[in-house]
């Protein structure tokens, strides 16, 4: 399915915007990038996209679900590809870098702690903050 039809079929026009932010996401490196992270990329190939088209994109693909939004400590939301399988994050608190991951153990002690008080999950997210091993060694600090 393209692109294009796969919009179409969610209710939103395949606009030039759209297409190309959909684009950005899918060849992203990291996998999140906030509204001004988009913009930038966007400038830097000579695409005149604004600000506020950006902003009214990205909230469309979140409520479509093709965008997960997170809200790190950093101040600002970051988006990503609905890949549709569960992880978690860890969010370097000096340089801003983002790792996911999957734990087993993790997800098992949440559901049992959740049992243990009569609770069962329908959805959590986990972010932990420190300082990635770049940071780190830009420091020499170390655990």
């Amino acid at each position: 399915m393209s692109k294009a039809s796969h919009l179409k079929d969610i209710g939103l026009k395949a606009t030039g915007p759209r297409l190309k932010i959909l684009d950005l996401f899918e060849e992203a490196d990291s996998g999140h990038m906030s509204a001004e992270d988009v913009y930038r990329k966007l400038l830097a190939e000579n695409i005149d996209i604004g600000l506020a088209t950006i902003y009214r994109v990205l909230t469309q693909f979140e409520q479509a679900g093709i965008l997960v939004r997170h809200h790190f400590e950093t101040g600002k939301a970051v988006y990503e590809l609905n890949q549709g399988g569960h992880h978690d994050h860890m969010v370097c608190v000096s340089c801003g870098k983002v790792v996911e991951f999957f734990d087993a153990e993790i997800e098992a002690l949440q559901n049992r702690i959740a049992e243990q008080h009569g609770y069962r999950i329908v959805d959590h997210a986990l972010y932990m903050y420190g300082e990635c091993p770049d940071c780190l060694g830009k420091t020499g600090r170390r655990g």
